[in-house]
């Protein structure tokens, strides 16, 4: 969940395309100037990654992910480094509403669908947050967020704790 994670060193992500798993952990070692191994591997921080169907098809499982590090500052970072835009579990718990981090480094909150299939959850149609979608009504709502509906904020150096 994007810095507010309740079980803090676990991050789960999706890309909006196919990237190859040594090209993801690349991308995250550089973003966090840490080694990152595939799942099984002795590591500082472990990687998994798999594809499934939808408009973000790479799932990317963090574990073991630095405490000192905000979720959301490493996902617009390797969002950068890959050139993809990237989902990450925003600060609600509401079950559509995901922060986008785009390849510019900018974040904002948005909307997707999410689909259960046998290989793992396929996010479709994409959208803004805009506080006025139907999803936006759904569990506690968008408006207690930290990333607050219809904004984006831009940069990959800020996130939710630094903002004004």
């Amino acid at each position: 969940m994007a810095d507010g994670d309740p079980t803090p060193g676990l991050w789960n992500w999706a890309l909006g395309n196919l990237i190859d798993a040594d090209r993801v952990r690349g991308a995250l070692a550089g973003a966090l100037e840490r080694s990152v191994v595939p799942l099984g591997d002795d590591g500082a921080i472990l990687c998994d990654v798999y594809h499934v169907g939808g408009e973000f098809p790479t799932l990317v499982d963090v574990f073991l992910a630095p405490a000192g590090v905000a979720e959301a500052t490493a996902a617009s970072a390797v969002s950068v480094r890959l050139g993809e835009a990237l989902l990450l579990p925003d600060d609600t718990l509401n079950p559509t509403r995901y922060v986008l981090a785009e390849p510019d480094g900018t974040l904002r909150p948005v909307h997707v669908d999410e689909i259960e299939t046998d290989d793992g959850s396929e996010r479709r149609h994409l959208r803004v947050c805009t506080g006025t979608d139907p999803a936006c009504a759904l569990g506690p709502g968008c408006g207690g967020s930290r990333f607050e509906p219809g904004t984006q904020y831009p940069g990959h150096t800020q996130y939710p704790g630094q903002l004004p």
